[in-house]
């Protein structure tokens, strides 16, 4: 690998082996000239698809979970994680605009070998355990819409790959439309769900205040965290690295600061459809269940069950299940892009794009099709709610070196975090791998 000039950015060891995505880097045309929400369209892509990733199968299972047993209360859970999340969402696509590396690059040119190999590894670990909440997901959906076994359920699931490799291969910005469109059936669901459900609007903005009682709870602590790590997702950091990249603006500073405006813009309104998203399945399960009775609900199948004599009508259940596939799906898309990016970043290892997927939805459907056939719905509630923990534990090793390269002058260059940005982002990093401490040593 060539090491850099004197006149490239002192912070990075190496020249860059490639763009990120190289197949679509840069294919996205920018108008310079003409009003700034043309310009605005043209960025608006890919804070929706990293906005998917807030509104996985594995979301609705913590919220669903949160809801049922401690009613409003988990809603400022929600909105703070969310709030993580505009942050740490707008440093990852600042670092891919500023360097034009995406995350996994810049830790293969920053860290050890070893050190850089052990990062790549918990990312696939994350991956995994996002992928088989997708898996779940899908198949639940499936089985609820259509009556197929949750077993072959998750068989099918394994399908879904030659879809995404049709739309990868017909342009970014089919992509970007399809991910679009399965976000508005999900919103537009969940607005109908909670006209139903008849939600309390005093108990619900009461939710959104913060009480001690979640950190001392050990059961709400542990469903807390699995929000955090249902919401911000360690993948999406290197997602939107890279995906930014697909503009084709000038690589200049005068073109990079309108895109890293442009791009943030994008993502804090995309991040603000997932925070009424999350917000509403867990309204829609506080008034339905909490309210009722009902506090064990846990799982996604329970909630399905319930909704009709719940709310009245069979077409609240019909529309839970449309939403949710809908959900499967479109985690699905980016989870396969972030596969590939981080592989490559890491690794350097470009794989063809089916290769890369049926790995990745292998590692996944494994474990789903064992506890599915072993313990059927239970089991796959509880493993859903597990996956969510397990990507909250492996968030430090993705937020971490993100705030280390953006805080860094030497690589981010005029575009380094500024004293109130770099204090913020670093108390956020303490948050989360504190919590994620604490919960792991109440277990212990």
């Amino acid at each position: 690998m060539p090491l850099l000039t004197k006149n490239s950015f002192e912070g990075w060891r190496y020249a860059k082996t490639g763009n990120s995505l190289a197949e679509v880097f840069s294919t996205i045309k920018v108008p310079l000239k003409g009003k700034s929400w043309r310009k605005l369209l043209a960025f608006t892509g890919p804070g929706l698809m990293v906005a998917v990733g807030y509104m996985d199968p594995g979301n609705w299972a913590t919220d669903i979970a949160g809801g049922a047993r401690f009613g409003y209360a988990l809603l400022t859970i929600i909105l703070i994680s969310n709030v993580f999340a505009i942050l740490l969402q707008y440093l990852a696509l600042k670092l891919g605009i500023a360097t034009e590396r995406d995350l996994a690059q810049a830790c293969k040119d920053h860290y050890h070998p070893a050190i850089s190999f052990s990062l790549w590894i918990l990312c696939e670990i994350a991956i995994a355990a996002c992928d088989l909440a997708e898996v779940i997901g899908s198949a639940i959906a499936l089985n609820l819409l259509f009556g197929l076994p949750l077993t072959w359920g998750v068989a099918v699931t394994a399908l879904d790959v030659l879809i995404i490799l049709f739309f990868q291969y017909k342009g970014f910005r089919l992509v970007e439309a399809v991910v679009a469109a399965l976000i508005l059936i999900i919103m537009g669901s969940f607005i109908f769900e909670m006209i139903l459900s008849h939600p309390q609007i005093f108990p619900l903005l009461n939710g959104l205040l913060p009480r001690p009682e979640i950190v001392t709870n050990p059961s709400m602590l542990y469903i807390s965290i699995g929000i955090i790590g249902a919401t911000v997702m360690p993948h999406n950091l290197y997602l939107h690295s890279s995906i930014v990249q697909t503009r084709d603006y000038p690589r200049t500073e005068t073109g990079k600061k309108m895109a890293i405006k442009f791009a943030g813009i994008d993502s804090t309104v995309a991040l603000m459809f997932a925070f009424f998203i999350n917000a509403a399945i867990l309204i829609v399960a506080a008034a339905s269940f909490h309210t009722s009775g009902h506090q064990d609900v846990a799982d996604i199948m329970d909630a399905h069950k319930l909704l009709t004599p719940l709310l009245g009508t069979t077409l609240a259940s019909i529309v839970f299940a449309v939403a949710l596939l809908a959900s499967g799906q479109n985690s699905t898309l980016t989870g396969t892009l972030a596969g590939q990016i981080v592989m490559e970043g890491f690794l350097n290892i470009k794989l063809k794009p089916w290769v890369r997927r049926l790995i990745t939805r292998m590692i996944a459907i494994i474990p789903a099709f064992i506890v599915t056939f072993l313990y059927g719905e239970r089991g796959t509630g509880n493993l859903l709610i597990l996956s969510q923990v397990i990507l909250s534990m492996q968030l430090g090793f993705a937020v971490v070196p993100l705030i280390v390269f953006t805080n860094d002058k030497r690589k981010m260059g005029q575009f380094a975090n500024n004293k109130i940005l770099k204090f913020v982002a670093i108390f956020t990093a303490v948050v989360i791998i504190g919590l994620n401490a604490y919960l792991l040593y109440d277990a212990l």
